[in-house]
């Protein structure tokens, strides 16, 4: 649900005030101003951040960039949340957070732009800043097939239709590769199982860590990309679990540690010869590459960015949980799609134990999270679920009182009414 709202919120944001405040052409070293307020000179006419590509496309680009990057951060809470307080989180982290970081790496004058950052697809507004979200909302929350779409952010970061869009996502698909095989081998290293979830999570890794780097390294360093990152993202979930810090979707594990290692290779990989694919044959103007191309300095240049994002993200998105966090204790075991959406997802989802700090069945009045998973007959699956009626033990343990849905049939009245004549 949270996903599919920050599409439709971040979008409105994006277009009152997100894009002027990320991308316009006239801003300072830290953020943008509203030239482009409410869509204002957003046409045909090419932005100089991309000069091939009408700005209405470049507009709805990065639209899409700005829209999955408070989803990520959300996977660190997933069902820990309440619906309302989200909506306004959103709207305050994309402009707080989100467009500020943005700016500073990919606006025409902002600060790591002019020092020389190089992120080719975002491993530092979408990769670093959600990642240090993701912390900033397991500290304050406490314990409790994508992989061809990134062809099209990293591939369509060159914004044209050039050889090095193509050798983009040659490398996206390299590293994906070898990060789902690597990570598959060290699980089975521990485990001795090869499971379809863990190499889904190494081809994640290996394509959060080729992201900085994706438009500036040759192939043969996407095999390096895709091996360390998921080496290193294998790791920290590793450890993640050893210190028991509730990060659900691994969102700091896997893109935050994954564009860190990214952005720093990405200073000793890159070339100049790759960076001269997007410019004409015989240009003399193509930038220079990082340590391969004996250029030092560049690695310096990346660790700047990584420092100020992690801390202006992490700050940022403290604070504005701290003075947001209201979340009724009863609501966050219960899960965000029981307590606030009245269903549930996934048919899957086990029953709580008293061991995880949750209430078991005898404190929660009978009440079984299993019984709202059981199959259902065709016939029953337009009907939406309810939860079972509790006993007044039960609802004095968790105070949620049983909702009452709009789509009642026969039976249901019948079995209200039976249940009202025997209290």
């Amino acid at each position: 649900m949270l996903s599919v709202l920050a599409v439709a919120l971040v979008s409105i944001q994006w277009y009152f005030w997100g894009f002027s405040l990320t991308f316009s052409a006239t801003g300072g070293p830290f953020i943008g101003n509203l030239d482009h307020f409410v869509g204002k000179g957003i046409g045909w006419e090419p932005h100089p951040s991309a000069p091939n590509v009408p700005g209405s496309a470049f507009f709805l680009f990065q639209l899409m960039f700005a829209a999955i990057t408070p989803a990520l951060a959300y996977g660190a809470s997933a069902e820990r949340m309440r619906i309302m307080p989200s909506i306004l989180f959103l709207f305050i982290w994309s402009t707080l957070v989100y467009d500020v970081i943005t700016y500073w790496v990919w606006g025409p004058n902002g600060w790591l732009t002019v020092m020389g950052v190089m992120d080719y697809a975002g491993g530092t507004p979408v990769h670093i800043s959600s990642g240090s979200a993701a912390v900033a909302y397991a500290m304050v929350l406490g314990k409790p097939l994508l992989w061809f779409g990134w062809f099209g952010f990293n591939g369509g970061s060159a914004l044209a239709a050039n050889a090095r869009g193509i050798q983009t996502i040659i490398n996206s698909h390299l590293s994906a590769c070898i990060g789902g095989l690597v990570w598959v081998m060290l699980d089975y290293r521990h485990n001795k199982k090869l499971t379809l979830i863990g190499f889904c999570t190494g081809a994640v890794a290996g394509l959060a860590t080729i992201t900085p780097g994706s438009g500036f390294v040759s192939s043969s360093s996407a095999l390096v990309f895709g091996l360390v990152g998921a080496g290193v993202c294998n790791l920290c979930v590793s450890w993640k679990s050893r210190y028991h810090f509730d990060d659900a979707l691994d969102v700091f594990a896997v893109h935050y540690v994954g564009g860190l290692i990214g952005l720093l290779l990405t200073g000793v990989f890159a070339q100049q010869s790759i960076i001269g694919l997007s410019y004409p044959v015989g240009a003399q103007n193509v930038p220079i590459g990082g340590m391969l191309d004996g250029n030092y300095h560049q690695i310096v240049v990346q660790i700047y960015a990584i420092l100020s994002v992690t801390a202006w993200s992490f700050v940022v998105t403290y604070g504005i949980l701290y003075l947001m966090n209201c979340i009724p204790d009863h609501e966050e075991e219960l899960g965000t799609d029981m307590a606030q959406m009245g269903e549930t997802a996934y048919g899957f989802l086990p029953l709580m134990h008293s061991h995880r700090g949750g209430p078991d069945e005898e404190s929660m009045g009978g009440l079984r999270l299993k019984d709202l998973h059981e199959p259902r007959s065709d016939e029953d699956e337009d009907r939406p679920r309810r939860l079972p009626e509790m006993t007044e033990q039960g609802r004095n343990a968790i105070r949620l009182s049983k909702p009452r849905r709009h789509s009642y049939t026969e039976d249901d009245s019948e079995s209200d009414h039976s249940e009202s004549d025997r209290r």
